[in-house]
């Protein structure tokens, strides 16, 4: 990810429907599942700004881990430098069996082999250990803000299930997540993709801006409300899963 989009995470990441709403459910399906101990730990990979892996403190321990040096310097401003890691060629540092939780919010569309890291998932949770993770949804929503932030793909439900194999994981909960905006996502990134076609100078990214307070509240309980559904949704801006390995 380009060294500019921290920045720009920083600034809205706070407030931001988007941001907000996705650590909060996150954080209740972690809650819901498996309440946190003080003496439990977790692991947030690709931590970035490391405002999930803060807020997860005061629940359980917490190692935050990362290896770009925009993500590495805002770590150093939240944690001790004994809970931030980087990882040791393709391992990350740790041994195997020794977490609680691991979490990667938007992490796995950065990385060539997504298989593998979810294997390394496996191998660092204890047996009944759980994993959360969120991804970017549905190819047709691919644009010029997945090229920015280096992603290598969005994902269907049944490709993301599929690198949590049943032999090695329990899913607890898979579902398309930020439902009601889809259309309107469509529509501002096809408009925006045949902008610049057309070579019309590029304007500032929807992404980037703070919508109305009202809107704000708005969209952020829609966001989070949906993804407590049980309902399996037919298709949405974002997937949530939650899995549980097994012993």
């Amino acid at each position: 990810m380009d060294a500019a989009e921290y920045d720009n995470i920083a600034a809205l990441e706070g407030e931001h429907w988007y941001y907000a709403g996705k650590r909060r459910f996150v954080r209740d399906w972690i809650q819901r599942t498996r309440p946190p101990q003080p003496t439990d730990t977790l692991l947030d990979c690709g931590a970035g700004t490391g405002l999930f892996a803060k807020e997860m403190e005061t629940h359980c321990r917490v190692f935050a881990l990362d290896d770009h040096a925009e993500a590495l310097r805002m770590l150093r401003t939240r944690f001790r430098p004994e809970q931030i890691l980087s990882l040791a060629g393709d391992r990350v540092p740790l041994p195997d069996g020794s977490l609680e939780y691991v979490t990667a919010l938007d992490v796995l569309e950065h990385v060539p082999d997504d298989a593998a890291v979810v294997t390394g998932f496996h191998r660092l949770l204890k047996p009944g250990g759980l994993a959360a993770v969120t991804v970017p949804a549905s190819m047709a929503l691919w644009s010029d803000w997945d090229v920015a932030l280096h992603h290598f793909r969005r994902y269907r439900r049944a490709q993301l299930r599929a690198l949590f194999p049943e032999e090695k994981w329990e899913i607890v909960y898979v579902n398309y997540t930020n439902v009601a905006v889809y259309p309107a996502v469509w529509l501002v990134r096809k408009w925006r993709a045949l902008r610049a076609r057309l070579g019309a100078p590029a304007t500032a990214r929807t992404e980037d801006r703070l919508p109305p307070r009202w809107l704000n509240s708005l969209l952020g309980a829609l966001f989070v409300g949906m993804a407590k559904w049980r309902l399996p949704l037919p298709f949405g801006v974002s997937l949530l899963l939650v899995a549980r390995r097994r012993g």
